[in-house]
């Protein structure tokens, strides 16, 4: 059966209850305070740019009615760090949804992921207030975008990958257990066929290609190994809930495989060497500019052969 837009919509955002589920009891109360509010501000922002643009009330209902607005809001918001400043919420939500969605002609249009533009704009415009975690000291780790975590490993002061491993024993496994919630809710989607599975596995063959290069055996220069940057930071959710976003991914299988490559490796590079702890809004935003030239390379090859058919034939 073939599943309406809403209908994939609400599956999505059913498959990420385990994982804000985990984020909520790791984090606190305040994963809720972004997830509500971004919700109203998204949806609000969708609304009035219908009305702007001269849609009836109906029209502008029915748009709503795909969720593409609230899961743009959810993934914004395992994003931030808990209790975010309402400003910086209104903004991440108009830049989503107004610049990166409907100013490209609202849903299928879009070049960018919504969800990324509007993660990407606070994260450069407020770098402070969002590296606002919890402190590991209350063995309380980053979600997604990694901050907290993933800095203190990058400056971990001479330490082993193993020395550090040892010395936030607890932060790690506080962030396992939000990484494997969002894992279980990926598998669900995969299982249910509602997301390329060649792109998540990209990116897992793309982090794994980068990490034989840095990691080198886990010294105290070690740019971490696959497993470590896999269940650290936003990895998971990233692979299954945010670059598998169907509009902004390729449409061919291998060119899909290309694109999850190119989010693993970057991931892995600006982890390594980038300003930002994490990397994944930027790795993401990075691939979806080369989807056109990889959809047009598809076609151009499916056009080749073809002639090649006719002139045998």
């Amino acid at each position: 059966m073939v599943l309406k837009t809403h209908q994939i919509m609400i599956w999505v955002m059913i498959a990420m209850l385990p994982g804000l589920a985990a984020m909520t009891y790791v984090l606190g109360l305040g994963v809720l305070w972004n997830l509500a509010i971004l919700s109203f501000a998204c949806v609000l922002c969708e609304a009035l740019i219908a009305f702007a643009r001269g849609r009836s009330l109906t029209t502008t209902l029915h748009q709503l009615q795909d969720c593409s607005a609230l899961l743009t809001a959810w993934l914004i918001a395992i994003c931030l760090p808990p209790f975010c400043g309402i400003s910086i919420l209104l903004i991440a939500a108009v830049s989503a949804i107004g610049l990166a969605k409907q100013a490209y002609g609202g849903l299928g249009h879009n070049l960018f992921n919504p969800a990324m533009v509007g993660y990407a704009v606070v994260l450069v415009s407020f770098p402070a207030d969002l590296a606002n975690w919890p402190e590991l000291a209350q063995a309380s780790p980053d979600a997604l975008s990694g901050a907290t975590l993933l800095t203190e490993f990058r400056y971990r002061q001479g330490l082993t990958t193993e020395e550090f491993v040892i010395a936030f024993g607890q932060a790690i496994g506080d962030q396992k257990l939000i990484v494997f919630s969002f894992l279980i809710g990926g598998l669900v989607l995969t299982y249910r066929r509602l997301l390329a599975w060649r792109v998540p596995a990209g990116l897992f063959a793309g982090l794994l290609l980068a990490s034989l290069f840095g990691h080198d055996s886990g010294s105290s220069a070690s740019l971490g190994s696959a497993w470590f940057h896999w269940t650290t930071g936003g990895f998971m959710a990233a692979a299954f809930f945010i670059a598998t976003d169907p509009v902004t991914h390729p449409r061919n299988a291998r060119q899909q495989i290309i694109f999850g490559l190119t989010v693993g490796i970057l991931i892995y590079l600006i982890r390594g060497f980038g300003a930002y702890p994490d990397g994944i809004a930027f790795a993401i935003l990075f691939a979806n500019c080369l989807t056109p030239l990889l959809n047009r390379l598809n076609l151009s090859k499916t056009g080749s052969n073809r002639e090649s058919s006719t002139a045998h034939v």
